[in-house]
């Protein structure tokens, strides 16, 4: 696989396209705290990480509403491997007006573009959800 963080975006989509309550993925700590950014921010119930033989699991559990709409709209990978997409704290682009996040990884760890704007500091976009 040459890009986890797009399998697991895609993971993500495909659940919610099939109405499924929580789906796994491979763990690693890129994708953990992807997941634990989505948690903070509304977007899926929960998060749950589990170790086996190998390298462990990720559960994430989904949210939906009470017509069973996802609160995720949508998932787009930005940076890819082939091409990376860096941005400084000043051109930290908002997603749908302010409605949705992107997920930045910056020298400070991985955030929100909100806290990147308010630290002052830029990095790589990974991915954005609304």
């Amino acid at each position: 696989m040459t890009d986890p963080i797009a399998d697991f975006l895609t993971r993500i989509r495909n659940g919610i396209q099939a109405n499924k309550s929580s789906v796994d993925c491979p763990r690693s700590r890129l994708k953990l705290r992807i997941a634990e950014i989505l948690r903070e921010e509304g977007y899926v119930d929960g998060v749950l990480s589990t170790d086996d033989s190998q390298q462990g699991q990720i559960s994430v559990t989904l949210r939906y509403d009470n017509r069973h709409h996802s609160a995720i709209t949508g998932l787009r990978r930005l940076s890819k491997p082939g091409q990376r997409r860096y941005v400084r704290a000043r051109e930290m682009p908002k997603i749908r007006n302010g409605l949705g996040i992107a997920i930045v990884s910056t020298s400070r760890g991985v955030m929100t573009d909100g806290e990147a704007r308010k630290l002052g500091v830029g990095g790589e976009l990974l991915c954005e959800v609304w």
